[in-house]
């Protein structure tokens, strides 16, 4: 008995009705995920109702199971190779553009015995007035937290600012000299309950690379190291020639007010570093 390769008529799908339709994607996951009818050898096309991340798609088993997956600007081009089998759920994943919610788009790609989709667009369920509202508000809220955050009425609100107050002092025995291509012109100590801060103007000397602040470092006469929160500069970056503020923010003072602390700056590389060995915060 010979065997043979199957004919071609063996390998094609059976005839299926070609159908369009439309689905809607879950608005979260405990919403089941809506099915797309595939079959072998016949192309599938979704479209979506907003722009996708091309970059983003992800279908289940696409390099062995897929002749061609296509995405477009709003478009997504399907041609099995075999047809998911029975209860077989293949999973396509995209994510949109516009960041509305959801942000995503799933698909479970199955098969029929006598349909396949051929056409299928892909829509997100429009959002009730009550979803439109409460979205709204919640925006007002995040805008009236923002407009506030910047004024003293924030530092009360957060707790950064009470009844202890806010000490300030000029820095005393300024470095005179130049260290790294660079020269501290002044600085001030800022000192509340919750908080310290050291503020120092640097001058970035001609003929020097650009300068970026980096890292902070505040240690105590007896070596013992000061929490450093953040490290802030109002300048991206200082010019040869340039001078900006480099802000050093703590932990909340465990030391007396009189301690002496040292405060070492570090431009982002780590080989430029400027050192103020006299600092009361």
């Amino acid at each position: 008995m010979t065997l043979g390769l199957p004919s071609a008529a063996q390998t094609q799908s059976p005839a299926r009705e070609q159908q369009q339709r439309q689905v809607v994607v879950p608005s979260s996951s405990s919403e089941p995920v809506p099915e797309v009818r595939v079959a072998a050898n016949v192309a599938t096309t979704l479209v979506f109702d907003a722009p996708i991340d091309r970059a983003s798609v992800e279908v289940s088993e696409r390099a062995t199971r897929f002749r061609l997956v296509d995405p477009g600007e709003r478009t997504l081009f399907l041609e099995p190779l075999v047809a998911p089998g029975d209860g077989e759920r293949l999973v396509v994943r995209v994510r949109y553009k516009d960041g509305s919610t959801p942000a995503y788009a799933t698909v479970a790609l199955v098969s029929h015995p006598t349909l396949v989709d051929t056409r299928v667009d892909v829509m997100r369920r429009p959002r009730t007035l009550e979803a439109l509202e409460a979205a709204l508000a919640e925006k007002d809220a995040q805008l009236a937290a923002l407009r506030v955050a910047g004024k003293p009425a924030g530092l009360v609100f957060s707790g950064r600012l009470n009844l202890n107050g806010v000490q300030a002092r000029r820095i005393e025995n300024l470095p005179t000299g130049i260290q790294s291509g660079l020269k501290v012109l002044g600085g001030e100590g800022f000192r509340a309950g919750p908080w310290a801060l050291a503020v120092v103007r640097v001058l970035n000397l001609p003929g020097q690379q650009p300068f970026e602040s980096g890292q902070a470092r505040l240690t105590r006469r007896d070596g013992t190291p000061v929490k450093v929160l953040s490290v802030d500069m109002n300048k991206a970056q200082l010019a040869p020639g340039e001078e900006g503020l480099v802000a050093v923010e703590t932990e909340a003072p465990v030391w007396r007010a009189d301690d002496v602390l040292r405060l070492d700056l570090l431009d982002k590389s780590g080989s430029r570093r400027l050192s103020i060995p006299e600092v009361k915060l």
